[in-house]
């Protein structure tokens, strides 16, 4: 997979959005491919990409039990406008929450353990008949995306990044130029949307996920980061 990720970041590192998407959707390279989508501020752009592209194709939305309610109808409301045919929810297991969770307080005192099972458990077992998988990652969103390349591999899974190369700008021109639907919370200043506990709209001049984990010494959830990553192994 690493070979085929080269390959690719080669032929398609300054490509736009469109072609890296139906390369790597191309039945040819016989890939076993879903999206991951939060149903966020920006995630129309990527998820219009995809359905232009086909709009069987997999996406995966982590029910974590404490999304904003706007989210919740913001999926509903892209995933009709868009004919989206397969969108799979996924909760936490309840066993597992029950366990490490009974009282929904966890991101109190460890987040990284909160979005462990929240996020990246149940991501771990829905991603598992898959080989690829396509995010909404940007450049521009946090210093640590900052090289992030249309194609990457993580836990021998290749990730794909359409979006890599975008700004904000480009979000932001596409947004208006297919008339897509804005979540609820964008025009509250809700720049980078995830749970409830965990999310604040931004203040002006503050990066677009300023607002994401604000105050703790956290800047992402931990599904971008491979499992044994993301649990410290």
């Amino acid at each position: 997979m690493d070979a085929l990720a080269a390959d690719l970041n080669a032929r398609y590192a300054d490509a736009d959005a469109s072609e890296i998407l139906s390369a790597a959707m191309d039945p040819r390279l016989g890939l076993r491919t879903a999206a991951i989508s939060s149903f966020g501020a920006e995630s129309a752009v990527l998820l219009d990409l995809i359905a232009r592209e086909n709009v069987a194709t997999p996406v995966i939305f982590l029910e974590t039990g404490q999304h904003f309610l706007q989210t919740l109808q913001y999926r509903g409301e892209l995933t009709q406008r868009l004919g989206l045919t397969d969108v799979r929810v996924v909760v936490p297991n309840v066993e597992e929450k029950a366990s490490l969770d009974p009282k929904d307080d966890l991101w109190r005192t460890d987040a990284d353990a909160c979005c462990d099972l929240r996020k990246v458990r149940p991501l771990a077992r829905a991603s598992a008949g898959f080989n690829a998988l396509i995010t909404g990652r940007k450049r521009f969103q946090t210093s640590s995306r900052s090289k992030l390349m249309p194609f990457e591999v993580i836990d021998g899974a290749l990730r794909i990044n359409p979006l890599a190369n975008w700004a904000a700008e480009d979000i932001e021109t596409w947004l208006e130029a297919r008339d897509l639907p804005r979540h609820p919370l964008s025009e509250q200043g809700f720049a980078s949307i995830g749970c409830w506990p965990c999310t604040r709209a931004v203040q002006s001049g503050e990066d677009a996920r300023a607002g994401r984990w604000s105050g703790m010494d956290k800047t992402e959830c931990g599904i971008h980061f491979g499992r044994r990553q993301a649990v410290g192994a």
